[in-house]
């Protein structure tokens, strides 16, 4: 089961106090500042909540919500119905070998559960299925996921389906990398603009990473090791020695 955590803070009406609340309660207030008409709003299954989806489409934007067992009736009949009508997938994806492995996307969509499901302003279900093959060691693994989106068929394709998914899970794979390295979700710097500020330098950290991989295959985590046994390499990273600036004569670490 998924638990909401108490990420920010919201006015109490007719007073100046502020009450800490959860992700759930912090989404629409956060989006209120965004123009967002228009635009499909992607989530993972703990924003899988009516309340948001209502707000979404009456701002005239579209959702596409992963569905897991915080909705169990929900998941249930998404479930089902894709378990007991056997088909070839609508759409089929294969990667090029990207990262070290290869990856096949296969997606279903239908819009049979719209008047079934106890949800509002549906338009398709969907299930994809990953299937990943490690290009080194052979071994294989697959995973399964459902959802839904506010996008009928008519407006949507299953490829642009898939890429609605693939472009959230890009998003949810940073933050991942971020508290996998730093274990921020943990982090003890609670007071002031102490976590906002640590939240940017993390990302500066993972960005400047990013753009020096070698290879695909390397991961940010092996990066770090390397970069902890040898400080000096960390800053040629920022340019702040001569042989990695070499035009700011006299500036830098020799």
């Amino acid at each position: 089961m998924l638990h909401p955590k108490k990420v920010g803070t919201l006015p109490i009406a007719g007073s100046d106090r502020e009450k800490q609340t959860n992700e759930i309660k912090m989404a629409a207030p956060l989006l209120d500042a965004i123009e967002i008409k228009g635009r499909t709003i992607t989530a993972d299954a703990l924003l899988t909540q009516r309340d948001l989806a209502r707000y979404l489409i009456h701002r005239g934007a579209h959702y596409h919500f992963t569905v897991k067992a915080n909705q169990p009736s929900l998941q249930e009949a998404i479930t089902v119905y894709f378990d007991h009508h056997h088909r070839e997938p609508d759409f089929t994806q294969t990667g090029q070998g990207e990262h070290g492995r290869i990856e096949t996307r296969k997606i279903w969509v239908t819009e049979a559960l719209n008047q079934y499901l106890d949800f509002p302003h549906v338009g398709l279900a969907f299930k994809i299925e990953r299937t990943t093959i490690e290009k080194k060691t052979g071994r294989v693994s697959s995973d399964v996921a459902y959802g839904i989106t506010s996008r009928s068929a008519q407006e949507i394709t299953p490829q642009q389906v898939l890429e609605d998914n693939r472009g959230h899970w890009r998003v949810e794979s940073y933050h991942y990398m971020i508290d996998w390295n730093y274990d921020e979700d943990r982090g003890q710097i609670r007071t002031g603009f102490g976590p906002e500020n640590m939240t940017r330098l993390r990302r500066f950290a993972i960005g400047l990473l990013k753009s020096k991989q070698r290879r695909p295959s390397e991961t940010i985590a092996e990066m770090m090791k390397k970069l902890m046994l040898n400080t000096r390499a960390v800053l040629d990273f920022l340019k702040m020695t001569r042989n990695a600036n070499p035009r700011a004569a006299g500036v830098g670490v020799a």
